[in-house]
Parts: C-alpha cells; structure tokens; sequence
C-alpha cells in the first residue's frame, strides 16, 4: 500500500488536478490519497471570515467567490455523469459555510473554535471533487478518524487513538482511498480542530504509520529537498537522498518541504518518504529514509529559519550556572516551548533560541520560573538579542569535520557579517549560526559557497 499526499498547489488548478489524476490512476496497487484544500482557499477562508467579524458586507462577494472557483473546478475535472451529485455535495457545504459566516457578521466575533470550523470546508470541498474526479475512488472522512487533544493550550494529534481508529477504518477493501488532510475532531467534545497549517503532510504520515505503509510520497510543486533556497542560489541543486535526521533538521531550520512533525510517526516505522513534483512526475525528486548515511563527509543542504530570539542568562554564581539551565529548559518544555542550545562569543552563562513568537512567553516563564530565588541565589536579567535569523548546516557526519564550525564563522566574519550565536559540535547533523536578520540572506550565499559546491 502507499500513501500519496497532495498539497494546495498539487490541486490548485484544473491543470494540476487533471496531473493527479494521472498519477493515483496509474498506480496499480491499494492507495490512500490525502489532499489538501484547493490552493489559496484556506486563506481565503480566513480572510473572508475576519471581514464578517467586522460586519464588513464584502464578506458575502468573497463568499460567492468560493463558490465559484469550486463550481468551475468540478465543472472542468469531472465526468459528465458525476457531475451533478458532486455540485450537490459542494453546494450544500457551501451552504452551511453561507450561514456559519452569517452568523459570524452576526455577533462580530470570531472565536479560534469558529475559525477551525471554518477553515475545515476547504479540505472538505476538495476531497469530494478529488473523490469524483478518480476512477474507482472512495471517500473517507478524516474528521472521523484524525483526533486531537489539547497540550498547552494547542490542539496536537492523540497519535494512539488516531492510529486504532484508523486502522478499524480502513479495515475494509478499497482501491482508492481519497481523504481530507489537515482536518481533525477533538477527542473528547467531537468539536473540529485541525493539525495547524501544513497538517495534510502529518494526517499523511498517521495514516502511512499506522497502515505500515510501503511508502508516504508527497506530492508538491518542487522536485524535492534542495540543497539551498533555489530562488536565492540559482545553482542549488536537488538532494537525491537523505536520512529522516537529516531531512528534520532541514525542515526545522526553515526548508518548507515538509510539515516538520510529518517525518516523526513514518521515521519510527521506517517507512521511507519520497518528495515528488506533480508538475513533473517524471523527476526522480529526494527519496529519505534511516539508511541514507553516507560514508565521509556530506553536506545535504543550508537553510535559514527567519524570526530567532537569542536568550543568555547568568547567575553571580558560576556554581548555579548548571542548575540554571536545567530549571530553564524544563521549564520551557512543561509549556511547550521548543528552545535550541547555542554558544555566544563572549558570554558564558546559559544561551539558547526561541522562535521570535514565543520570546514574550519565553520571558515570562523564566521569570516565573526564578523569581521565588531571587533574594537567596541572584539570577541576573536575561538579556535578549532579538530580530535574528539562524543559518543550518545540515549533513551526515559533521562531528568528524571539527575545523568546519570555526572555518563557516570565519568566512561570515571576514564578510563583515555579525556571529551572535553558534552551535558549533553540539550536533551530529546539524551546525547553526545566528546573524542579524538583515544579514540573513548574504551567509546563506557565503556558506553554500563554502560547503556545498
């Protein structure tokens, strides 16, 4: 069996849908097809929701929109015959949708539940047309089957019941299963969540896990994992293979190939990932998997995660430094904030990253965290560089390239860029580099230069 996930853009025109087609229908063994909502519609949806919050009438021509760009999709990808029931079934979603933004215009609020709600129709809409548009396909309702729980006030997938639920699902014979990505229930009050954008790759993975899967392909507009941003270094080239370490790494370090959590539940079952390009489906794209390992030295790719936050702590006491950061970073775990562990020249205290949207809460906790301390132990005022990028090296190997870590910052610092931070041998796969965010750009030049020509 294989699971084949199609993004936004995958679906986003009657071109594109017309290139899915042909792919699903060519695969001559048992598929599980998982789709995400026409492109640009789930912003659309935003969008539209927030102007009847504000009672703005331009809500309802939106709305029309929606509609039509749906009817017009059915109307150019799907047969004569299975046309009508398909309109019927998107119109009647977009009725409930006409009222739900109705209501919205009514009481000028938008709660996250309501916005969930919303947000949900896309997928919905596009998994019947996808349905109806494959010969033989059969629909399967994720809301059913996808659930969530909350954990620090953030809806995550409930991974063991998903996986039971799936499984007793698609206990039945199939041929082509389509079903909605991104979209999920709450475990205990059956309201619907959703798996946060990009969601599709992971309900992709969940289903490829607990189905043993022979393989997750996603299905983009890219031919696969490069090794730089193509649209800053026109010479990047495109990773033939990878391991899941190194394929995480990239991801969390800002390549947006894959949803990060994607890689986790195939990764413990070692089912291989292929990222394919629907507008090329001949291109052999990146195939990741746990026995991609390269013998020697190899640099899989550089990419640069926008919008860091540099931490660094101190007590007056050098003895308390390493109980200071282990309160810190349990801390910050218990409320789900993920930190990276850095060095900063000149500074040895406690340093560490966050994403720039959790430095606030970041502050906070760490303040939470010491304040009852303070008179007995003195912890000084975190000080907080902010308005960073962070540049990753990632590759197999690096800890047997010592030289490499001092050879990237020299070359940065020749180049008259600004080193704050650096992760220099804390990690078998990966290197970072905190620069001024202005600066972002010119080291991802300078270092794919260095490293991966």
């Amino acid at each position: 069996m294989k699971v084949l996930k199609f993004g936004g853009t995958s679906v986003g025109t009657p071109e594109s849908l017309r290139n899915v087609k042909r792919i699903v229908e060519g695969i001559d063994s048992q598929t599980v097809v998982v789709v995400s909502a026409l492109g640009g519609i789930t912003d659309r949806l935003i969008a539209t929701a927030r102007l009847a919050a504000a009672d703005n009438p331009a809500f309802r021509e939106e709305m029309e929109g929606i509609a039509a760009r749906h009817f017009n999709v059915i109307e150019q990808v799907v047969d004569e015959g299975a046309k009508g029931q398909t309109r019927s079934e998107v119109a009647r979603l977009l009725e409930n949708l006409r009222r739900i933004f109705e209501g919205i215009s009514l009481i000028r609020h938008l709660p996250t539940q309501t916005l969930d709600l919303v947000v949900s129709f896309g997928e919905r809409m596009s998994s019947v047309i996808v349905t109806s548009m494959i010969k033989g396909a059969k629909r399967f309702d994720s809301l059913s089957f996808i659930k969530t729980e909350e954990w620090f006030g953030k809806n995550v997938a409930d991974q063991k019941l998903t996986t039971a639920l799936i499984k007793d699902t698609f206990n039945v014979s199939f041929d082509k299963a389509i079903v909605p990505g991104f979209i999920s229930t709450d475990r205990d009050s059956g309201i619907i969540t959703n798996l946060g954008r990009g969601g599709s790759d992971f309900t992709a993975a969940l289903v490829a896990a607990a189905l043993d899967a022979s393989v997750l392909e996603i299905w983009t507009d890219v031919d696969g994992f490069m090794t730089a941003d193509p649209r800053l270094i026109p010479n990047a080239r495109v990773v033939d293979r990878m391991s899941f370490v190194e394929s995480m790494e990239l991801c969390t370090y800002g390549a947006k190939v894959i949803y990060p959590p994607t890689i986790y539940p195939v990764f413990h079952k070692n089912i291989p990932i292929r990222i394919l390009n629907t507008f090329k489906p001949e291109a052999p794209g990146t195939f990741i998997s746990d026995s991609e390992r390269n013998e020697g030295f190899s640099i899989k790719g550089v990419s640069v995660l926008r919008g860091t936050s540099l931490f660094s702590l101190a007590s007056e006491m050098a003895s308390d430094l390493t109980d200071v950061e282990t309160r810190t970073f349990n801390a910050l775990a218990r409320q789900g904030i993920r930190l990276y562990p850095v060095s900063s020249p000149g500074n040895r205290g406690v340093n560490f990253a966050v994403s720039s949207e959790d430095e606030a809460k970041t502050r906070s906790v760490i303040v939470s965290e010491f304040a009852p301390d303070i008179p007995d132990r003195p912890l000084l005022n975190p000080v907080v560089t902010d308005k960073l990028s962070t540049l990753a090296v990632v590759g197999d190997n690096l800890k047997d390239q010592p030289r490499l870590g001092a050879r990237i910052r020299n070359s940065l610092e020749r180049a008259g860029l600004k080193v704050c931070a650096f992760s220099d041998g804390m990690s078998d796969s990966t290197l970072t580099f905190m620069l001024p965010r202005e600066e972002a750009d010119d080291a991802l030049r300078i270092v794919h230069a260095l490293v991966a020509e």
